[in-house]
């Protein structure tokens, strides 16, 4: 008679991060029968899987849509059926300041998905389970990555919480950090053991984004609803403006006529420092050049992401450290998009387990 196979040891792991590479790599650890608890710095989950609720409707201030390439993407999105809709985003390429358009639209473009009601809908549904089981840390931001005091052979975490509550976290067998890449570069050197590991990820290169959020309720009123270009979505050559977007084209979302803003990442670094009024006086000047629209928002509001596009890659899905059970994951690893994030999340659970 065989013998069946003994179960694998239950072991304790720290995710730092819940984007979508941390949700990511949570939710598979937990398939795979470990315990995890997630740490995540701000008071929601999603990181640029973001929205920003309004008076008027919401902004996806992040992330503007996915796609889909990867099959373990499009089967860990089966598990979530019609909670993401196509976005018919009619794209263009607008070429200068007086928004003239280059070609009515973009060449046929892979389907973009949304989730709904907004962008961080999907990393929350698959987080659910973990807050559910009181495994999620928000507003609790990792500072130090050290030895445990009383398991050497294990992980502690010392953190911050609000009103500077400060904390340890301990018991931990590895230790995974699912954050922009100089965060993560940050917070390994705390440690003093990673040299190696660092040096691979000052190669890589993560450009910022100013982003401007404008909403039109007036537009909402019989014989008119939207404003402006009779497209929803453009890719812009102006010196300021990278991507527009309107919200309310989105499946799911309100009719009130919304956009989002994307500055370019020239553009959003030689202003990194400015003023947010400074920033939302240039780019809504900016975003009438290109689009038309001379009214005035009734809601204007902006975000500043200081990683955003990346721009050099770590050029392979994680870094995995077996010995020490420290791991690194992130879009920045593979790319920019969603997609990259996922496989990243992925890819280091898969070979931690």
């Amino acid at each position: 008679m065989t013998k069946s196979k003994s179960k694998p040891e239950q072991k304790h792991f720290a995710v730092v991060g819940a984007g979508m590479a941390g949700v990511a790599c949570a939710r598979t650890l937990v398939q795979a029968g470990h315990r995890v608890t997630v740490f995540e710095k701000s008071g929601g989950i999603g990181g640029r899987m973001a929205t920003r609720n309004s008076a008027f409707g919401t902004f996806d201030h992040g992330t503007q849509y996915f796609t889909v390439r990867d099959p373990r993407f499009r089967q860990a999105l089966d598990t979530v059926p019609d909670l993401c809709k196509r976005w018919s985003a009619n794209t263009v390429q607008v070429l200068d300041e007086r928004g003239r358009v280059a070609s009515a639209t973009l060449p046929p473009q892979e389907a973009h998905w949304v989730p709904a009601p907004g962008m961080n809908a999907l990393t929350s549904r698959w987080a659910l389970p973990l807050m559910e089981q009181h495994n999620v840390e928000l507003e609790t931001r990792v500072t130090h990555l050290e030895r445990d005091a009383l398991q050497p052979q294990r992980w502690q975490l010392r953190t911050e919480g609000p009103a500077d509550a400060q904390h340890v976290f301990s018991g931990f067998d590895s230790v995974l950090l699912a954050m922009p890449a100089e965060q993560t570069r940050v917070l390994l050197q705390t440690a003093q053991k990673f040299d190696r590991m660092v040096k691979q990820i000052d190669k890589v290169k993560v450009s910022p984004c100013w982003t401007l959020m404008l909403a039109f309720p007036q537009a909402v009123q019989p014989g008119l609803t939207t404003l402006g270009p009779q497209w929803n979505a453009a890719r812009s050559t102006h010196h300021r403006i990278a991507w527009l977007a309107r919200e309310s084209s989105k499946p799911g979302r309100s009719i009130v006529e919304r956009w989002t803003v994307q500055a370019s990442a020239a553009w959003s670094q030689e202003h990194l420092e400015d003023d947010a009024t400074r920033v939302q006086a240039k780019l809504l000047k900016a975003f009438s050049e290109v689009t038309g629209i001379r009214a005035e928002p009734a809601h204007v509001d902006t975000q500043r992401w200081l990683y955003a596009q990346t721009v050099k890659p770590l050029g392979k899905s994680h870094l995995w450290d077996a010995k020490a059970g420290i791991g690194v994951c992130g879009d920045w690893c593979l790319g920019q998009r969603v997609e990259n994030a996922f496989v990243s999340g992925l890819e280091l659970a898969l070979a931690v387990v």
